[in-house]
């Protein structure tokens, strides 16, 4: 089951336009997410917790979650699985463009087992 954690360089205005369209999507966004306690927190314990919980990363972080990814699969770690977003296809200002993409990839995707999942959005 898609449960999506919006990293804190994407506006919360994604996860507003997300709940409005679909209730159904399980939607977080840092800021928010567990009272804000992972903002400006190294990616590792950030995406640690994810995993425990079972959430999806939404990012457009291609610099330091791609070594991230590397580092826990040579240590056999799962993760919740990331989604990545180009900024050449959908721009961060572009709030309705994410919320279209990422509404599609739940209907699409949504039953999926994201377990170790890495997913390229597309718009």
């Amino acid at each position: 089951m898609l449960k999506l954690l919006l990293d804190e360089h994407i506006s919360p205005d994604v996860a507003h336009g997300l709940r409005r369209r679909n209730r159904a999507i399980e939607i977080r966004y840092m800021v928010e997410w567990e009272n804000g306690r992972f903002l400006g927190q190294d990616d590792r314990a950030c995406f640690r917790e994810a995993a425990v919980q079972g959430l999806t990363l939404v990012t457009y972080d291609r610099r330091t979650i791609p070594p991230l990814l590397k580092t826990w699969a040579e240590e056999g770690r799962a993760h919740g699985g990331v989604v990545f977003v180009d900024e050449k296809t959908i721009s961060p200002a572009d709030i309705g463009g994410l919320v279209w993409a990422l509404t599609r990839l739940a209907k699409e995707t949504g039953t999926w087992d994201w377990t170790n999942r890495i997913y390229f959005l597309r718009p």
